[in-house]
């Protein structure tokens, strides 16, 4: 059974940071694309950042704006997604997922998903 547990998530101040791990079991983590999607109330989920199996490669929001930063611990099958200068518009459910093809930015492509952990960022 394939299972991704996110954790790290939190309420912080604005221009505060947050640092997120997702850990994965049940599956062969090196071969694994990892993404990490966000999904405020009211609104649509959207595509945070991504990495590729190899970690040669990432992917970002628009408007990550260079803030964030993704990566992976292949040893540990854990992902993580650092997330600096946080503003309240980034207050959403984090939730990370995992591919082994397809667009990195399509949610259709990512075969499994975690349940997903809070960040609420306040003013």
């Amino acid at each position: 059974q394939v299972r991704l547990v996110e954790s790290g998530g939190g309420s912080v101040q604005a221009g505060d940071s947050l640092t997120l791990s997702c850990t994965a079991s049940g599956l062969t983590f090196m071969y694994y694309g990892m993404g990490w999607f966000r999904q405020a109330p009211g609104r649509e989920r959207e595509f945070v950042a991504s990495i590729t199996w190899s970690g040669a490669d990432t992917y970002y929001g628009d408007f990550v704006e260079g803030r964030f930063t993704i990566s992976r611990d292949d040893a540990k099958n854990t992902v993580f997604l650092e997330m600096n200068s946080l503003k309240p518009s980034d207050t959403a459910v984090y939730l990370c997922a995992a591919r082994v093809a397809g667009k990195v930015r399509a949610q259709d492509d990512y075969s499994y998903w975690g349940q997903g952990t809070q960040v609420a960022v306040s003013s």
